[in-house]
């Protein structure tokens, strides 16, 4: 029995860090990735499981018996398998209030799904503290051993816990989607119990509880059939290691959106090309070199945050000599960009990459490094430091341009301020732009000394030339008719030191209590 009881705290161990990692996929769906879901999912859980462990001491005083351990874990198991089936409809109402951002209704279905957790989280929390007495009181041990006893059964289950860390992210959620991801651990826990009860309770007890193994997966028809979202227009969804990914089809064009959905991360047309977002901006970047600036000279663009391809759609018309090399670190997202988004460029090189890890290791130099590798609301802040800055520009030619696509709001310019004064520090010159009818700015930083007059120059030398791309013509026009004052000096970030989620963080809880409402694109 010993062993039984050991092997079950690892696999509740097990079972407890896995849905913890699989809350935060079921959340980000809906709410995002930023670090306040994150602490909320892990502050939340850390509550339930401290409850669970007062309850299991006091529970294992006044019962025991390896029954009533094994029965608790039981309920644990289909307590863990009902959550996709409960949560689907509220997360459902949560994604739609998301689309209009009806900030009341999304906090609520927000604290719905939390309250679904506490069930089977706090069961499983009675694992440990129950274990520690019943096989103390298997073994005889007295108080000279029971620290033996508890620090062996803390180290089963928290190499359960380890195990549970990697298990959703890396194999269930991929492969089977986070809502089976939940039916298979409650499976998982419910099967390991009911073995447990059969060995130590005989088969009639075992048979009283036969049902929950068998409902199991009833419960995984029941809470895995119709798609996760009913946004309008959708036409493709599935989940990744990274993302859960949607593909809308409105008005002939596809937009690719990702978790919450308050960010087009991607377009496509199958005949336009030109679609006024930030996308576009990322091609002027050379014009910024002193004039006559010859397009012919951009002959190797990169990059960071690929997407479904949209700019490396943009850049085959408007260079069609130059390589292509993309990182983007979702294989998943390539595979949706070459099946729906025309991702398909004999002069795309789509790496699955982290972009930082793939720039510093490229062979090559480039006339155009863009960085737009958005995880919303946050650049990753290892894009945004120094030292990228500086990897960035060892592999920029001489008439190289860093761009780099930054949120802000229309009174909060900080975070736009931070990476200009970063950038400055590598970078002889920086430019922005504000993107039209939208929360961007693009920052332009040269390798070699540059004015805004250089840009003002080409746009005039290229407007009248019919064999320049009108997208070019198009994007270049709205940088200029949109430049901005150099920004203000503020922060630099560091490897060490980039506090751009709680600048992030910050910038978005002021929008919300003072600017009002809009529409966040990034």
């Amino acid at each position: 029995m010993r062993r039984t009881l050991y092997w079950t705290v690892f696999v509740a161990g097990m079972v407890s860090l896995a849905i913890e990692m699989a809350a935060s996929r079921l959340l980000s769906n809906v709410f995002g990735t930023s670090n306040l879901v994150w602490a909320s999912i892990i502050g939340m859980i850390l509550i339930y499981l401290a409850a669970g462990n007062f309850l299991g001491g006091k529970w294992a005083d006044r019962s025991p018996y390896p029954s009533t351990f094994f029965t608790i874990l039981l309920w644990a198991g289909l307590a863990t398998a009902m959550v996709p089936v409960v949560s689907r409809p509220v997360l459902r109402m949560a994604a739609n209030a998301f689309d209009q951002l009806q900030i009341g209704m999304l906090l609520g279905a927000f604290v719905a799904v939390m309250v679904l957790l506490v069930v089977p989280t706090i069961l499983l929390g009675m694992a440990s503290p129950f274990s520690i007495r019943l096989v103390a009181q298997e073994t005889g041990s007295s108080t000279d051993d029971l620290g033996k006893v508890s620090g062996r059964i803390y180290a089963i289950s928290t190499l359960g816990s380890f195990i549970g860390t990697f298990l959703p992210g890396l194999l269930l959620v991929p492969t089977l989607g986070t809502y089976l991801t939940f039916n298979v651990l409650g499976m998982l826990l419910a099967l390991t119990a009911w073995l447990g009860l059969l060995r130590g309770s005989g088969w009639k007890r075992a048979l009283t509880y036969v049902w929950i193994p068998i409902l199991i997966p009833l419960l995984a028809i029941l809470g895995t059939t119709g798609k996760t979202k009913t946004s309008t227009g959708m036409i493709y969804e599935t989940e990744s290691a990274y993302n859960y990914i949607q593909v809308l089809e409105i008005d002939g064009y596809r937009y690719l959106r990702l978790n919450e959905g308050q960010g087009q991360h991607s377009v496509y047309h199958p005949t336009e090309y030109y679609y006024a977002g930030p996308w576009s901006q990322v091609l002027v970047a050379p014009f910024f070199n002193p004039a006559p600036y010859n397009p012919e000279h951009v002959e190797r663009i990169a990059i960071v945050g690929l997407a479904a391809g949209t700019t490396a759609r943009q850049a085959s018309q408007v260079y069609p000599q130059a390589v292509v090399d993309g990182y983007e670190i979702d294989p998943k997202i390539i595979e949706v960009g070459k099946t729906w988004f025309g991702m398909d460029l004999p002069n795309l090189n789509a790496y699955a990459q982290d972009g930082r890890w793939g720039l510093e290791h490229s062979p090559h130099t480039y006339q155009i490094i863009s960085v737009d590798a958005y995880r919303p609301p946050y650049i990753p802040p290892h894009l945004t430091t120094r030292e990228f800055f500086q990897i960035a520009h060892d592999h920029l030619a001489e008439d190289g341009v860093l761009v780099i696509n930054v949120g802000r709001t229309a009174e909060d310019r900080r975070l736009v301020n931070a990476l200009a004064t970063t950038l400055n520090t590598v970078f002889p010159s920086v430019h922005a732009m504000d993107l039209p009818n939208a929360f961007n700015t693009i920052l332009f930083a040269t390798v070699q000394p540059t004015t805004t007059e250089n840009f003002t120059q080409n746009l005039a030398a290229l407007w009248d030339q019919s064999e320049i791309s009108d997208i070019l013509k198009y994007a270049m026009h709205t940088t200029y008719a949109n430049m901005q004052p150099p920004p203000q000096p503020s922060i630099v970030f560091t490897d060490d030191k980039a506090p751009i989620e709680w600048m992030t963080n910050n910038l978005m809880i002021n929008f919300f209590l003072e600017e009002g409402l809009g529409t966040l694109e990034n």
